[in-house]
Formats: structure tokens, C-alpha cells, sequence
């Protein structure tokens, strides 16, 4: 194995690491996913609430199970590490390369691409794409300024994300005036139920998406055997509670007929609840919120990309594994803010982040499968931390992730498959590029 001259600062603390789970989660999911979710629901209720309810167990039974191989390979790479551990290195490379080319930069894109289109919606003219490059441009220069800075900053943001989160909430509560129902009906007329549950589940699990970032950057926690399982199951805990209750919120102030109409569900509930001054602040809230989770999976992806090349892994690996003076790897930063950059010129947010989603699930639920084959290929190896309700809990979130794949393949409309297809397609490109670069890289050894 190769390994770079210098080693990252082990700086990261539970706070920090929790911060990034739920910094990275609660972004732009929670507060613009209803929209898709009551619009596939055809306005009811009853299926967008439980599928919040069924995201977020799904996502702790993978937190839960997760942990375990996170902690049992604690090094930087996530799954690229447990994966080529477990299975093969080329399974692992292709959890890497979907990272680096689809998930994080796609992610990281469609955040800037949502703070354009909020500020668009504020100033009335059209600013959406320069925003995005700029926010994309300002993320990447704090993640070069050092992994303790941009941690710091995480920490600021999440605070700041969840003020307007508990407001909405509270007073959402006890001033919500929406007489609707908030169980009933589950389904809208003439909706099939099987395919809008595939659909509110990538629309939710996209609003979960991030509890494993913590996983990729073991390597410079503190603790990470003490500190990576109590930051993963604790934020999705956090972050579940959250969710419920601020989407009951919505309901209470206006009900999901009309939030399936809506794009920024929160911006309405806050203008009713506080009138359109308090409307304006809560979408500055969302504004940081969604700027705050572009960075935790900024810093997460570029480590990503630092693991394989550090491994040389990748075509440029050499310069990818160096290190600045602040001791981060500035050039994968830079790589996964220029991918980033170019996505945007997408524009689609929902587009973007559908991809991310459904790409990452393949290899979450191959990371799942890990827990079972190393309890029975080294039974006997420390555990640290084990999942608990062994094998229940890991066969469940195998499950969950399957069905997850399985629906955005055959149950989804022609748009979700395609893009489904085109997903699986990008990440098998990295098969032909894992064996260009290990076929130079042997022509380099012989050489020697």
C-alpha cells in the first residue's frame, strides 16, 4: 500500500464528527422534499409522513450497521476502505469512483444550485448559476484553509440551521390553524402505491443522506473507535426527531394539498406563522443550512478522492495525495469542487441529487453485506463496537437498501430509470479506468 508523505491531523472530536452528520443531513432535504413527496402522493398525507417514519428507521438500521464495519476499518477512505477489504479492491475503487465522479459533486452541486434558485426568488432576477459557482468556490477555499476550519464552521452552520428548524416547530405547534387531517388519506386518488413509495423514499432518504460522511474521515478523529458510533447513531437519531416533528409542523399550517404545490415548503409555513419578513429570515436560515451541508460533503468527498490516491488509484494519483501546509489535501478539494462546478451548469436540483442518491444506496447496502461476511469470515477479530440485534438489524437494512434500488429500477417512472441506468452506467466507467491505472502503475514497477 502506498501511503503519502505526510499524515492528516487526528483533530476531529465527537462534536465535530456529529456535526458533520447532521450538518451534512439536515441541509436542503427536510426543508424542499415535501414538495416531491405530496406531489407523489398525490396531496395525502398519511404516505409522505410515513415514509419520513420509514427513512428514517432504514436509516438507522444502516447507521447501526454501518458503525460497525466503520469501526473495525477506522481509516480514511469510508467505503472504498471496507469495501476492498472485505470483497475486492475493484468493488472497492467503484465505490470510490461513484463518489468522486456522481455522489459527492452532484450533492455539492445541487446545493449551489438551490442557493441560487432561493436568492433568485428573493431579488427577482436571475442569479441562480453564479451563485452556485460562487458558494461552490467559497466551500472549497475553507476546505483549503485546513479540516479544522471547515469543522468549525460546521459546527456554526448546524446551530444556525437548527434555530429556524425549532421555531417553525414550536410555534408551527401551537398556533398551526390547518384543520386537515394529518394521517388521512394516505394515498391521493388514482395513485399507485408502490410506485409513489419508491418515490417519497429516494425524496426522503436524499433528506437522510449524509450519516455515513463521518465514516470518511475516521482517520483524523481523535477516537474513532469511542467517538465514529456515537456520532452516527446519534445523529441520525437527532435528525429523525427533527424531521417528524417539523413535518407535522408543516401539516398543521398548511395542509399537504397545498404543499404539493409549494418549492420552499418552510419559506410558506414561516411566512404564515411569522408573516413575510419572518418568511424572508427563515429562507436566510435555509440559505446557511444548505451552504453549511455543501461543506460537510465537500470535506467528506475529497477525502474520498485523497484515499484512492493515495492508494494510486487514479489517473493524476500523485498530485491528488499531496498534502498543503495546512495539512488537507487541497488538490482532491479542488477536483471535487471543479466536478461540482460543472454539474451545476445542470441547473436541476432534483436531478442532481436523485443521481447522488440512488448511486450511493448500490454500495450502502454492499457495505451492509459487510457486517455479515466478516462476522463469519474473522469471527474472532476485535469488535470495538458490535451492531446490536445481530443478525436482525444488518438483514433489515440489507433489505431496506435493496428495495431502494430495486424500486428506482422497475417500479419508477421512465425518468427514474433512465436515470437509474445512467448512474450504474458512469460508475462502471471506473472498471476501464482501475485497470488502465494499475496496468501503468505495474509498467512503472517493472521499469524499476
Amino acid at each position: 500500500m502506498n501511503t503519502p508523505a505526510k499524515e492528516m491531523k487526528k483533530n476531529m472530536g465527537v462534536l465535530s464528527a456529529t456535526s458533520i452528520v447532521v450538518g451534512c443531513v439536515i441541509g436542503a432535504g427536510v426543508f424542499f422534499k415535501p414538495y416531491a413527496i405530496y406531489q407523489a402522493t398525490g396531496g395525502a398525507p398519511g404516505l409522505g409522513l410515513l415514509s419520513w417514519i420509514l427513512g428514517g428507521v432504514i436509516s438507522i438500521l444502516g447507521a447501526l450497521t454501518f458503525a460497525e464495519i466503520a469501526v473495525m476499518i477506522p481509516r480514511t477512505g469510508g467505503m472504498v476502505t471496507y469495501l476492498g477489504e472485505v470483497y475486492d479492491r475493484r468493488i472497492g475503487f467503484l465505490a470510490g469512483w461513484m463518489q468522486v465522479v456522481i455522489f459527492y459533486p452532484a450533492y455539492v452541486a445541487g446545493y449551489g444550485v438551490k442557493v441560487g434558485t432561493e436568492l433568485t426568488s428573493i431579488f427577482g432576477v436571475n442569479i441562480s448559476l453564479p451563485v452556485a459557482l460562487l458558494v461552490i468556490t467559497g466551500i472549497v477555499v475553507l476546505n483549503v484553509i485546513g479540516s479544522g476550519t471547515a469543522g468549525k464552521f460546521q459546527v456554526i452552520s448546524t446551530v444556525c440551521k437548527l434555530i429556524p428548524l425549532v421555531l417553525i416547530t414550536i410555534v408551527g405547534f401551537i398556533i398551526g390553524g390547518s384543520r386537515e387531517p394529518l394521517l388521512t388519506p394516505v394515498i391521493g386518488g388514482g395513485v399507485s402505491a408502490g410506485s409513489a413509495l419508491g418515490t417519497t423514499l429516494l425524496a426522503v432518504l436524499f433528506a437522510f443522506e449524509g450519516w455515513t460522511n463521518v465514516g470518511t474521515i475516521a482517520g483524523e478523529m481523535k477516537k474513532p473507535a469511542k467517538d465514529l458510533p456515537k456520532a452516527i447513531v446519534g445523529g441520525v437519531s437527532i435528525i429523525m426527531a427533527v424531521y417528524l416533528l417539523i413535518n407535522l409542523a408543516y401539516l398543521k399550517v398548511i395542509p399537504a394539498s397545498e404543499l404539493m404545490h409549494l418549492e420552499s415548503p418552510a419559506a410558506a409555513v414561516a411566512a404564515k406563522l411569522f408573516g413575510n419578513a419572518g418568511g424572508t429570515i427563515i429562507t436566510i436560515g435555509i440559505i446557511v443550512s444548505v451552504i453549511g451541508a455543501g461543506n460537510g460533503f465537500l470535506l467528506s468527498g475529497s477525502r474520498v478522492a485523497y484515499y484512492l490516491a493515495a492508494e494510486n488509484m487514479l489517473p493524476f494519483s500523485q498530485r491528488l495525495a499531496k498534502l498543503n501546509k495546512n495539512l488537507v489535501p487541497a488538490n482532491s478539494i479542488i477536483l471535487i469542487g471543479t466536478l461540482a462546478a460543472l454539474y451545476s451548469l445542470i441547473g436541476q436540483f432534483d436531478l442532481l441529487t436523485d443521481i447522488g442518491t440512488f448511486s450511493c444506496w448500490i454500495f450502502y447496502t454492499l457495505t451492509f453485506l459487510c457486517v455479515i461476511r466478516m462476522r463469519r469470515k474473522a469471527p474472532q477479530a476485535e469488535r470495538k463496537y458490535k451492531v446490536p440485534g445481530y443478525p436482525v438489524v444488518p438483514i433489515l437494512a440489507i433489505a431496506g437498501g435493496a428495495y431502494v434500488v430495486f424500486s428506482q429500477l422497475f417500479l419508477s417512472g421512465a425518468r427514474g430509470r433512465l436515470m437509474s441506468l445512467a448512474s450504474v452506467g458512469i460508475t462502471l466507467i471506473g472498471l476501464p479506468v482501475y485497470l488502465l491505472v494499475q496496468k501503468k502503475k505495474a509498467a512503472g514497477e517493472n521499469a524499476n
